[in-house]
């Protein structure tokens, strides 16, 4: 079980760190690389068919402003293409709306403006239905969260 995470730009790397971090923490092996839609586009359909025959099975795009690169992507492969859209312009709503937009059929599942740690996750949903060790991991975890809520929240606000 692979990712591979990609985005276009050396100064998104700080946002979608958090992708292999949330990967990371599933035992879920991660190669990043950052690769452009329009400025290497033969780099990224190479790199995209070599790792597609590696056995990864889920990809994360990161993009800011026009954001095309997970559509891209998702033209390419027919991997689950999961969006992050990334600060920009407009706060990084052009990038979440262009993610969100793709035209039919060919569909980018999408996360919040920079939430790259939610895309790590939603990528081991996906592959929790094929991995039982995965999915005994998120339920693990969302135990854990819940316990860590009650725990933190468990004392009566008075105003």
């Amino acid at each position: 079980m692979k990712v591979l995470i990609i985005f276009g730009s050396q100064s998104d790397k700080d946002t979608m760190k958090n992708a292999k971090l949330a990967l990371d923490e599933f035992g879920i092996a991660s190669e990043s690389y950052v690769l452009s839609a329009h400025r290497v586009p033969e780099r990224l359909e190479a790199i995209l068919e070599e790792k597609e025959n590696e056995g990864f099975e889920v990809v994360i795009a990161g993009a800011g402003l026009a954001a095309h690169l997970p559509g891209v992507i998702a033209s390419k492969t027919i991997l689950p293409v999961i969006g992050v859209p990334l600060k920009g312009a407009l706060e990084g709503l052009d990038a979440l709306y262009s993610i969100v937009q793709m035209p039919k059929p060919i569909p980018v599942a999408t996360v919040g403006i920079g939430n790259a740690y939610n895309a790590g996750i939603l990528a081991a949903e996906m592959l929790a239905i094929k991995y039982p060790e995965i999915r005994n991991r998120l339920i693990a975890f969302r135990k854990d969260m819940k316990e860590k809520f009650l725990e933190e929240n468990s004392v009566e606000v008075i105003y």
